[in-house]
């Protein structure tokens, strides 16, 4: 399937991807904030600049586009049909510097939990999720 916008439009949608406070982000804190839990964002002094830090209990939380970091299997990460060119090493460069991101934090000590943007589609799975992930520490 062709790309049915010109070069210059699909530029221009592109520049407009937000790489912090997505909708899928703003999800994922509103939750964690109603459940008591405080945060820090986008810390620059860790690999990746985890999008929500918890220093207390040494975890991390990435919340990850499914197209822009290839979620396997997923109906959202789909590789585009034009210019394969520039697509496959752009996917797969992201793919590999989030497996870097993930073992140097894990090395310094923190545990990280990826959550996905087709999970934040439903609320309470989601739920679930980030409780059973933040209370790990505290009740095991």
């Amino acid at each position: 399937m062709a790309d049915n916008l010109t070069q210059k439009q699909r530029k221009l949608t592109m520049q407009r991807v937000k790489s912090k406070d997505t909708s899928p982000e703003m999800k994922v804190r509103r939750l964690i904030h109603g459940m008591g839990y405080r945060y820090r964002l986008h810390c620059k002094e860790l690999p990746g600049k985890p999008d929500l830090v918890f220093p207390r209990l040494k975890k991390i939380i990435f919340v990850h586009g499914c197209f822009w970091h290839r979620h396997n299997g997923c109906k959202y990460a789909k590789i585009p049909q034009t210019n394969q060119d520039y697509w496959l090493p752009k996917l797969a460069g992201n793919e590999t510097r989030d497996l870097t991101n993930q073992k140097k934090l894990c090395d310094l000590g923190w545990s990280v939990l990826i959550v996905w943007e087709c999970q934040t589609k439903d609320t309470a799975s989601l739920t679930e999720i980030l409780r059973e992930f933040l209370e790990e520490k505290i009740n095991g």
